[in-house]
């Protein structure tokens, strides 16, 4: 299981929790995990979040993900 922090903004639609359990060995495997336990995540990561991993942003989707990371979910900020 890795465990995922959710940044502030994205906590409410998981229901308020802060860090959130899946299962996964990528970073889409585990995106797609978060989905399927909070739907209401769906719109959020489909317009775009950025994924720290270990305190690096990661942008490739197959990267490999291990239990022992730590991972971090964090809505994108938009605007100019």
């Amino acid at each position: 299981m890795v465990e995922i922090n959710l940044w502030s903004g994205l906590r409410r639609f998981a229901n308020d929790q802060t860090v959130i359990s899946v299962n996964g060995y990528t970073v889409r495997e585990i995106l797609d995990a978060l989905v399927k336990a909070h739907p209401a995540l769906l719109p959020i990561i489909k317009s775009g979040v950025s994924v720290s991993v270990n305190g690096q942003i990661v942008t490739n989707m197959f990267a490999a993900i291990d239990a022992s990371d730590e991972v971090y979910v964090i809505q994108r900020i938009k605007g100019g």
